[in-house]
């Protein structure tokens, strides 16, 4: 692996990797709304295919690993191999206390921008998501980016082998207290002591018309769930369950404000540690990429064996170790990285090396602005693009399709109309030169 360019005497100049753009698109596609197409063709003629299909573009409940798994940490891979290309130039350009600078700068805005895209101060304290997705993005940015400033390539490595082990031990070997932090469970307890009032409150947490016990200021709810939880004296380790592990407690204990999944939060404070290692993964692709001491074929060698090599290895420690989404467990740290290395490598050979890009050019419009892309959806409404096409092709339009075409193909009309909608978008940014830079 080539030295960190920090340290080189003359690096390498930067470049733009238009597989790079390509494959964010690719990313981005399925998460603006283009797995609702799949969901509505299921709908539509149930066969084999589709159901699989369908299946692989949701989130595995707990353990697991499905194509929908790796939409986000795919998304932080990329994240740490464009950090190798930008920060290589303005390193060699200004140096790195002005790359230091631009990390901080860039990191802290992202975090303001994902707590104003989370609700913000809209709600009354607690109410407020303090982590999330786009918070965790900037997280990750933010320790990969300043990691990869300040440390050579052999180092950066022995922090992501040491992340990566040291989550494995602090999970399993932390004593935690015997409870499951899920509702089912809390209510369980409360029937236990002859409490029907608080198991139904409990069972009606996650309801959607319910408020969200860990918003409420002095919620008798939370109250509840925290004295169970200090009344459990037994201890245990070793757990990896929904609600009952390491990393699941620590948030109910010492994460502010609102939790995405009532008492904990999927992009929690601890499952933090491990994700920032998924963005060390993609400055290691970044730093092969950008290395001139590899011709392209062997490049893309490197990328598919390290592919290879960390699905095999993250499947085997998940026998110990599983590989679970919600708190980012080694093992799915390395599953993620192994298929995110292997796309790399596919979308580099294709569209780099080869220069087959005619088929590409839609992803890299929406690749170009992915966060713009993202807020704009939202500020429509939660999945935005959808919503617009349901008030542009629902009512007659599907009642007509479903009429005279099959059962069904109304609602496959309107996702398509929801993709192109979103595509057609992303070409009018690229077009006019518009491009949200954090």
């Amino acid at each position: 692996m080539p030295a960190n360019p920090t340290t080189a005497a003359n690096p390498p100049a930067a470049q733009r990797l238009m597989s790079l753009d390509a494959l964010r698109g690719f990313d981005m596609f399925w998460i603006l709304g283009a797995d609702s197409f799949v969901y509505a063709l299921h709908g539509m003629s149930q066969t084999a295919p589709t159901k699989f299909l369908a299946t692989q573009l949701d989130h595995a409940e707990w353990e697991g690993f499905y194509f929908y798994d790796l939409i986000f940490p795919l998304f932080v891979f990329m994240m740490g191999v464009s950090t190798v290309f930008s920060l290589t130039k303005i390193i060699g350009r200004e140096g790195r206390t002005a790359a230091v600078k631009r990390v901080l700068r860039r990191g802290i805005l992202l975090f303001i921008v994902a707590l104003i895209y989370s609700g913000g101060f809209t709600n009354p304290w607690p109410d407020m998501r303090l982590l999330g997705v786009l918070n965790r993005i900037s997280l990750c940015y933010t320790a990969g980016a300043l990691l990869f400033i300040c440390f050579r390539t052999r180092t950066l490595v022995a922090m992501a082998v040491a992340l990566l082990l040291g989550y494995w031990a602090l999970l399993a070997w932390t004593p935690m207290r015997d409870i499951h932090l899920e509702k089912e469970h809390l209510a369980a307890l409360a029937e236990n002591g002859a409490d029907y009032k608080l198991a139904g409150q409990f069972r009606a947490a996650d309801n959607p018309s319910a408020k969200n016990p860990s918003a409420i200021k002095d919620s008798p709810v939370w109250a509840a769930a925290n004295k169970m939880y200090f009344d459990t004296t037994n201890r245990v380790t070793g757990k990896y369950e929904m609600g009952y592990n390491v990393a699941n407690h620590f948030d109910f204990g010492h994460l502010p404000a609102r939790k995405y999944d009532l008492f904990w939060d999927p992009e929690g404070i601890l499952s933090t540690l491990p994700a920032i290692v998924t963005a060390l993964l993609g400055i290691f692709a970044g730093l092969l990429l950008q290395s001139s001491n590899y011709c392209d074929k062997w490049k893309v060698i490197y990328l598919v064996s390290f592919g290879v090599g960390g699905v095999l290895l993250g499947f085997l420690w998940g026998l110990e170790f599983p590989v679970i989404k919600k708190i980012w467990t080694s093992s799915y740290v390395l599953v993620a990285g192994g298929f995110s290395a292997l796309l790399l490598g596919a979308f580099y050979w294709i569209v780099d090396v080869k220069q087959w890009r005619a088929w590409c050019q839609p992803f890299v419009w929406i690749g170009m602005n992915p966060i713009t892309l993202y807020l704009a959806s939202n500020f429509m409404g939660g999945l935005g693009f959808e919503k617009l096409a349901r008030r542009l092709a629902a009512g007659p339009v599907k009642s007509f399709f479903d009429a005279h075409v099959a059962q069904g193909c109304g609602e496959l009309v309107i996702s398509l109309v929801g993709v192109l909608l979103f595509v057609a978008f992303a070409r009018f940014l690229h077009q006019c030169k518009i491009f949200l830079r954090l």
